[in-house]
């Protein structure tokens, strides 16, 4: 007999201990090299734990548990064989072929009594995370797993099929409460931002952009510019070149406070809030300032996909000099965003509405953003937030300063 020990890898710099976060294999399970088996919650972001060998695999530590880098948290008997006629790694949800396949109608359409039709067996790991997901509760899922398991599959069946909103799980007509503990990443979110409402003298300055240059420039040339670059042209892009040429001007909203020094940096390692499964993530664009509006819209894609996917590493994350949070996909009106520490300032985007105002003394509609910019008052001063925000806004106002430094190309052609 060959075991293995599998231990807990080291998520990151100055990462001690992780969270099992969930199981995706069950104790006694045959598993194949490289297949995720668990997620592990560090304090940055959430991992997977991928198999060193194949083998069937003995877990020695329970979800919720918190264990340290290094430690072994399951065996992998590499000498067992795999079990006859068990399926690909890749689709190991899927029933075995031998299992009689539910008939059509029977896998897709609802049955009117449930209770009585509907076996209400134990889920499988990755059963069990796609039935918290979306609600489902057991009793609505015919089970063809071994010795009435509920499968994966069974569950995405029963999705496909559509049923009741009121047979799901949670929500209605009764007095019941549920209790979950908070994972290590939402923890250590909660600590961050508390420390922020207290550590700092945090201020927030508030300005209106009229989008429709920006929004003209977009109509124009995104199917151009997805074409040729192969990337949708959004407005996130826009905001970040106008953030990088502001933050030039005024290199304390780019600063931090460290200890009795202030911190300043000659590059823009701006952080893109993003939701994910997990939470709001925020990965850094490296050297923003020296980006196009393409190689923008590609790193925010590329670090967006690798959130959604649960594949976001701390060094994703890690080094930041300044944040955009956009809550205007979300619907946000208006908020005062808190500071990403050990940064100094955050930027808040919200959503564009027609609204009237005043151009050349004609009342107009136009379309309009509130944007909010949170700063740690220790560093920048009133003068200079006020002044990054206004920087942003006559740049998103006129696309072309974006191109000459903030300026106007008149000022560039007269050298003033």
């Amino acid at each position: 007999m060959a075991i293995l020990e599998m231990k807990v890898p080291s998520p990151g710099e100055s990462i001690s201990e992780v969270e099992i976060a969930q199981w995706l294999v069950a104790d006694g399970d045959y598993v194949e090299k490289d297949q995720a088996i668990a997620e592990v919650d560090s304090d940055k972001a959430t991992l997977e734990l991928p198999a060193e060998q194949s083998g069937v695999i003995s877990l020695k530590a329970q979800e919720g548990d918190t264990v340290k880098v290094g430690q072994v948290v399951c065996l992998i008997d590499t000498s067992a064989a795999k079990p006859a006629g068990s399926a690909p790694a890749k689709a190991v949800a899927s029933p075995p072929a031998a299992a009689p396949a539910p008939k059509k109608e029977e896998a897709v359409v609802p049955n009117p009594n449930p209770v009585a039709s509907y076996a209400a067996g134990t889920p499988s790991p990755a059963a069990a995370k796609l039935m918290e997901e979306n609600k489902v509760n057991s009793a609505r899922i015919i089970a063809t797993g071994k010795d009435g398991r509920i499968t994966k599959n069974d569950v995405m069946n029963a999705l496909s099929a559509g049923f009741d909103a009121t047979a799901s799980a949670g929500w209605g007509g009764t007095r019941e409460t549920r209790r979950e503990k908070m994972s290590m990443l939402r923890r250590k979110i909660a600590e961050r931002l508390v420390a922020v409402k207290s550590e700092t003298a945090m201020l927030t300055t508030f300005n209106e952009i009229d989008m429709k240059p920006v929004m003209d420039l977009r109509s124009k040339y995104k199917d151009a510019f997805s074409k040729h670059h192969e990337v949708n042209l959004g407005f996130m892009s826009f905001f970040t070149k106008a953030v990088t040429e502001a933050l030039k001007l005024y290199p304390a909203v780019n600063g931090q406070i460290d200890g009795n020094e202030m911190i300043f940096h000659d590059y823009a390692d701006v952080g893109i809030a993003v939701s994910s499964p997990k939470g709001l993530m925020v990965p850094i664009l490296r050297n923003a300032e020296q980006m196009s509006l393409a190689e923008i819209e590609r790193e925010i894609k590329r670090l967006a996909v690798k959130a959604r996917d649960g594949k976001i590493t701390p060094e994703d994350m890690t080094g930041g000099t300044f944040t955009i949070t956009n809550g205007g996909v979300f619907g946000s009106m208006l908020s005062t965003p808190i500071i990403n520490p050990p940064q100094s300032a955050i930027l808040g985007m919200h959503n564009i509405v027609e609204r009237p105002v005043a151009v050349n003394g004609q009342v107009e509609i136009r379309p309009i953003m509130y944007v909010a910019l949170s700063y740690d008052h220790r560093i920048i001063d009133g003068k200079e937030s006020v002044g990054f925000l206004v920087k942003v806004k006559e740049m998103l106002e006129h696309p072309e300063r974006m191109l000459f430094g903030a300026k106007d190309p008149a000022q560039i052609l007269l050298g003033l």
